[in-house]
């Protein structure tokens, strides 16, 4: 399983704009639940510290494979989505990493896990 992480700063000439800015990319995300072969888990979330060094938005997906998020980068469902939002971000960090399933970690190692 790989797990790909994003994560944004959008814009807004005020609270009230990167609001609506922050909105449209959690909701444009979450409108591809069930459009993307492989992708098992898509949540987005908002960032409620307000510390100038957050970022706004964060998307967690988690794929079958690595052909499957690759896959996901040129799915025509996840390129709409890319353009509609092209314009509103002004930072995007990203990290993609394999994931064991906790189901194969023996319980001592799951006690030492940082889960």
């Amino acid at each position: 399983m790989i797990r790909h992480i994003v994560m944004w700063r959008v814009s807004g000439g005020s609270p009230e704009e990167n609001s609506a800015s922050r909105l449209l990319v959690k909701r444009s995300f979450e409108g591809l639940r069930g459009c993307i072969p492989g992708m098992i888990h898509l949540e987005v979330g908002l960032d409620s510290s307000a510390v100038d060094y957050a970022c706004d938005v964060v998307l967690v997906t988690e794929f079958e494979s690595q052909q499957a998020l690759d896959a996901y980068a040129s799915h025509p469902e996840h390129l709409r989505v890319r353009q509609q939002l092209g314009s509103l971000r002004t930072a995007r960090f990203q990290v993609d990493y394999p994931v064991e399933p906790l189901a194969l970690i023996s319980p001592s190692e799951a006690a030492n896990a940082d889960i």
